[in-house]
C-alpha cells in the first residue's frame, strides 16, 4: 500500500535546500514508486469539489514578489484524466467535478514534488479544497480517498498546521511562538492517536492564531480521514516526518503514513 504525506513548502523552499527539503527527498526515495499521486493542496482553495482531469498540467506560480528564478521553475509532470473518474467514483453521491482547463500544479504541490519526485515523471492529479464544506466532510472525504493507496495511488496533502502569515517574525527563521508550537504540538498527538476527531482542533484555544483562514489547515484533516480509514493500524502507520515551526507563526511538520522508514 502506498504511503500518504501531509506537508508545505513556502515557495523558495523549492529552491533551497534544509532539513525540510532534505526530509522530503528522504521520503520520495522511501516511498515504493507510484503509478499517480492525487495531491490536495492549499492552495487550490475553491467553492466546490474539483479535481483535474487536463493530460498536461501546466505549473502555476501563484505568489508575487520572490526572485525569477522562482517563477522560470517548471514541473512537467504529467496528468491522468482516468484518476478523475477513479475519484468521482469513490466518493459518490459526493459530486466532484472535472477540471479540464482552469488549474494545473500549483507550487504547493511542486515545491514538495521537485525535492520528492523531481524528475516529473509520475503523473499528477490536484483535488480541490472545497471552500463552502464543514471540517467534517474533509476527514470524510479523505476516508473515502482510502482505497487509491491499494491502486498504487500516493497521495499528498499539502498544508500547514500553523499557517499566520501576519504573525510572521523574520528574527525566529527556526523557531515559533509559544502558541505556535502547542498548536502544532497538539495536532501532532491527536493525528497520532485519534484522527478521526481532528477537526475538533478548531475548539483548540490557540486556534484562532495557528488558523486565521482555514485553507493551510484544511488537508491535514485529509490524512486525517487516510489514518482514520486503517483502523487500529492508525497509530503505527502515521509517523512524524520532520516537525518544527519557522518564522515565529509557521509550521513545516509533515506526516506520513505507511511508511516505515522515516
Amino acid at each position: 500500500m502506498p504511503a500518504a504525506f501531509f506537508g508545505h513548502g513556502s515557495p523558495m523552499n523549492a529552491l533551497e535546500l534544509n532539513r525540510y527539503t532534505q526530509a522530503w527527498t528522504a521520503f520520495g526515495a522511501s516511498v515504493p514508486r507510484p503509478r499517480a499521486i492525487l495531491v490536495v493542496s492549499a492552495h487550490w482553495y475553491i467553492n466546490a469539489t474539483a479535481v483535474t482531469a487536463m493530460p498536461r498540467p501546466r505549473t502555476i506560480h501563484d505568489f508575487f514578489g520572490f526572485p525569477q528564478e522562482l517563477f522560470d521553475v517548471q514541473y512537467p509532470a504529467p496528468g491522468l484524466p482516468e484518476l478523475a473518474d477513479e475519484v468521482s467514483d469513490l466518493v459518490s453521491p459526493t459530486w466532484v467535478g472535472a477540471d479540464i482547463d482552469s488549474w494545473g500544479i500549483d507550487h504547493g504541490t511542486w515545491s514538495v514534488l521537485r525535492h520528492a519526485f523531481p524528475d516529473a515523471s509520475i503523473p499528477v492529479v490536484q483535488l480541490s479544497i472545497n471552500a463552502y464544506k464543514p471540517m467534517d466532510y474533509h476527514v470524510d472525504l479523505g476516508a473515502r480517498l482510502a482505497p487509491l493507496r491499494d491502486s498504487g495511488v500516493l497521495v499528498v496533502a499539502s498544508g500547514n498546521v500553523v499557517h499566520n502569515l501576519a504573525g510572521v517574525d523574520m528574527a525566529q527563521p527556526d523557531g515559533g511562538f509559544d502558541w505556535a508550537q502547542r498548536f502544532d504540538r497538539d495536532a501532532a498527538e491527536m493525528l497520532l492517536t485519534d484522527p478521526a476527531d481532528l477537526a475538533r482542533l478548531d475548539a483548540h484555544r490557540d486556534y484562532d492564531l495557528a488558523v486565521p483562514t482555514p485553507d493551510h489547515f484544511i488537508p491535514l484533516l485529509y490524512l486525517a480521514g487516510l489514518a482514520a480509514a486503517d483502523g487500529p493500524r492508525a497509530a503505527a502507520d502515521t509517523r512524524v516526518l520532520v516537525g518544527g515551526c519557522a518564522y515565529g507563526s509557521l509550521s513545516m511538520s509533515a506526516y506520513t503514513l505507511g511508511l516505515d522508514a522515516a
